[in-house]
């Protein structure tokens, strides 16, 4: 190692220190440990253009452990991705670009939201996938436009947790070889050593997995580091482990191999301990010396011709094959599903009784041959949940191009890995499984919703409509929860037309997730329904009079029960409106006006009427109105008899109404 390199690295470890200190919270034992195979990565093997942080072919870096954030920023700031000292400064402080855990989107460089340990371990599964995908797809004999990899750091909490055996074991299926994962190895957790609750030996677990693993004994040996990393490039058949032993609080003498360096500050002192270590002349705190910002700038330098180089490849490429360009663009065009808007076949609708799923299936089919970077599938449910896409192959190690994915019943794993797909570009991903194993979706969405980014969930068996596999299948509380989160469209449509809206509107969003909630059972076509439930809520079927006696608000499979309802009440000489609300975030969107046309504060006599939990609707029923709904878990019977055991029944809603 030459003197610039250590410089450098220990500029990394003093920076990390330097801002935790002023922020008296954080955590030094990743950053202190990790920084010499961080500096190794990124200054020699990782090919990333500071200039340019969304440079398509750039190699992708995700720190799993999400609590060593000042590494990644420390490195963000020394090759000058735009983060200042002012923002080291402001570590973990209100509105500054150095939160705690890394943030995609708020901070330039960050590739992905991370902090539930693991969640990035299957991020950059998702991320190796859609680069072997869009390289079967765009690449030409010499002309490799997609070529780069994809790289995570993480320890021992990120093995540890489950999602990242889902994650890993179906990397080695697929044979990600692009895909190289850093282990920072330290045999140290929150509560002590590793060997209190995890002795398993992770590197044959990894070959189990089907990876080729390397180890390196010294994590401050940036040439055994680099070599293991250049050995992990060299295996094209299977992604790579690369174990890395080191020492958790690396370089400061009192913290050094101790769990208490994990997530607490050094202490003043004990950071100038770490300075004298490492030979640090520096004693201001935030204070860099000019060799050590010279040679991240030459670095950066250098690494801007290899985009320079890229884009003179891809002008080539694009003169070469004027059709595949065009198909590129079309793959990076967020408006590429617009056209659905005005395509007859997906508005089409037939008469006949139909499962919302069937439908969206259907759906799913037309809409693979309009939107042609469209990339899913289900964690092994596509003939239950209708997910497949029929001629478009199924993706493997023999067959990248396949655009149907096979995640196995890895239901966590597959979220976080539709979230990588999506962070990477170019694709339009969706997973799939029951709704009631949403909840093993849950932390996943949640991260989704928190990147702002559009991935779609499609979750079938919607309600106590399931029927004979009882309650351990029947969803109650789930739509409440995922309605309880910020930023997240939860769609949950009456008949076709509503599941074509529901789908135009998860392809065409672009800053949220959408889950689409969907029926097992067959639900008739509704007369009134309309492209009015891409509002969230709408009058599908209204009263004679200008203000309505009552008003029955539905969604899913229960807005036909409201329609039969409205009827047997007109009878009786009772006018009142149905209104389908598939989307309840959507409809609180919608300007004020629409709302009070469409829910008069003036009609107080109000029923709500939803297969599963009656969470949430008390602002629209108020304390005047009535939830037709679930109240317990289901029960294992015919879905039709459970229907008329719990009570949701259009005799319900009419004596609702009338007692």
């Amino acid at each position: 190692m030459n003197n610039i390199d250590q410089k450098s690295v220990n500029a990394i470890r003093i920076l990390s220190a330097d801002a935790i200190q002023k922020a008296n919270s954080g955590h030094p034992g990743l950053p202190l440990g990790s920084a010499p195979m961080a500096y190794e990565l990124w200054a020699k093997h990782m090919k990333h253009n500071p200039a340019d942080p969304k440079w398509e072919n750039r190699d992708r870096f995700i720190l799993s452990g999400g609590h060593g954030s000042t590494l990644l920023y420390s490195l963000l700031h020394l090759f000058g991705y735009g983060l200042t000292i002012e923002d080291m400064k402001n570590f973990r402080q209100l509105g500054s670009l150095t939160p705690g855990h890394p943030e995609y989107g708020h901070t330039v460089g960050v590739e992905a939201t991370t902090g539930p340990l693991g969640a990035g371990m299957a991020m950059a599964v998702g991320m190796a996938m859609a680069e072997k995908h869009l390289a079967s797809i765009f690449n030409k004999e010499d002309f490799p436009i997609v070529d780069h990899y994809t790289f995570v750091l993480g320890g021992d909490g990120c093995m540890m947790e489950g999602i990242s055996y889902e994650a890993f074991s179906l990397a080695g299926t697929l044979g990600l070889d692009k895909l190289i994962v850093l282990y920072d190895s330290n045999d140290i957790s929150i509560e002590g050593g590793t060997n209190i609750a995890f002795r398993e030996n992770v590197m044959k677990r990894f070959e189990a997995f089907g990876f080729q693993t390397l180890r390196v004994e010294d994590g401050n040996d940036l040439e055994a580091i680099g070599a293991a990393i250049e050995a992990a490039k060299a295996d094209t058949e299977r992604p790579s482990l690369i174990e890395i032993k080191t020492k958790i609080g690396a370089g400061c003498p009192a913290k050094e191999g101790k769990a208490s360096a994990h997530g607490e500050p050094l202490g003043v002192e004990n950071v100038a301990a770490l300075r004298e270590n490492l030979g640090w002349t520096e004693t201001e705190s935030f204070v860099i010396p000019e060799d050590v910002y010279a040679n991240f700038r030459s670095i950066a330098e250098e690494n801007a011709k290899k985009e320079e180089a890229w884009n003179r490849l891809f002008a080539a490429y694009a003169e070469a094959y004027p059709d595949m360009k065009a198909l590129w663009d079309s793959y990076h065009d967020a408006d590429n599903a617009k056209v659905l808007y005005d395509l007859d076949d997906f508005w089409n609708v037939s008469d006949k009784a139909e499962a919302t799923r069937s439908i969206s299936g259907k759906l799913i089919n037309i809409i693979k041959n309009v939107v042609p970077n469209l990339f899913g599938g289900a964690a092994d449910l596509a003939p239950s949940t209708k997910t497949y896409m029929n001629d478009k192959g199924d993706f493997s190690k023999e067959n990248p191009s396949g655009t149907n994915l096979h995640f196995g019943v890895r239901e966590l794993s597959m979220a976080a890995i539709g979230n990588g797909i999506c962070l990477h570009g170019g694709l339009r991903p969706f997973v799939s499984t029951f709704f009631v194993f949403s909840d093993y979706v849950k932390p996943m969405a949640r991260l989704s919703s928190l990147m702002k980014i559009p991935t779609t969930y499609v979750l079938t068996h919607d309600s106590i409509g399931v029927g004979e596999d009882g309650p351990t299948h029947e969803p109650v509380e789930q739509l409440a929860m995922f309605r309880s989160m910020p930023n997240f469209y939860i769609m949950r449509p009456a008949d076709a037309t509503e599941t074509a809206a529901a789908w135009f509107f998860a392809l065409n969003k672009t800053d949220a997730p959408t889950a689409l909630v969907l029926s097992r059972q067959n639900l008739p076509q509704l007369d009134g329904s309309s492209r009015d439930a891409l509002k969230g809520a709408y009058i599908l079927e209204d009263s004679e009079k200008e203000t309505p006696d009552a008003i029955i608000i539905a969604t899913g499979s229960e807005v036909s029960l409201a329609v039969e309802a409205r009827k047997q009440l007109l009878e009786s000489g009772m006018d009142v409106r149905v209104v389908s609300m598939p989307c309840m975030d959507l409809f609180e969107e919608q300007p004020d006006e629409y709302k009070e046309m469409v829910l008069p504060r003036s009609v107080t006599k109000r029923v709500a009427v939803e297969a599963l939990s009656e969470f949430g609707w008390g602002k629209y029923l108020g304390l005047d109105g009535t939830f037709i709904g679930m109240h317990s878990f289901g029960a294992s019977a015919p879905g039709g008899q459970l229907f008329e055991h719990f009570g949701i029944t259009v005799s319900a809603i009419v004596e609702a109404l009338t007692k």
